[in-house]
């Protein structure tokens, strides 16, 4: 999927979840796995957690477009993430080497 963010545009692979995976998200796994992407067909606001997540990740919060609204490293076990407006798709992106190096432009906070 490309990712648009500050005129940039990033090539980012990422598993589209069904029920389940929408539901544990990161939780269980090691840094080394795919990136996941929440599609919610609308626009809204919700909170992800990363409780049972072991390793911190970016979080990008996208418009329908595929536009970065807002973004976030979650460490682990932090209770709530959340942006501070409506978003349609939410992609979780594991900090492992790979990804530390595509979307270093993210992390200049971290």
């Amino acid at each position: 999927m490309e990712i648009h963010f500050h005129g940039k545009t990033f090539l980012a692979m990422a598993k589209e979840t069904n029920f389940l995976t929408r539901i544990s998200g990161l939780m269980f796994r090691t840094k080394e796995t795919e990136n996941l992407l929440f599609d919610f067909g609308h626009e809204g606001r919700w909170a992800i957690h990363s409780l049972f997540v072991f390793f911190p990740f970016l979080a990008l919060w996208l418009d329908r477009e595929n536009n970065v609204l807002e973004y976030k490293v979650v460490k682990p076990f932090e209770l709530s993430a959340a942006p501070s407006q409506d978003f349609a798709k939410l992609v979780e992106i594991p900090l492992n080497s790979g990804n530390r190096m595509k979307f270093s432009s993210f992390l200049s906070d971290y």
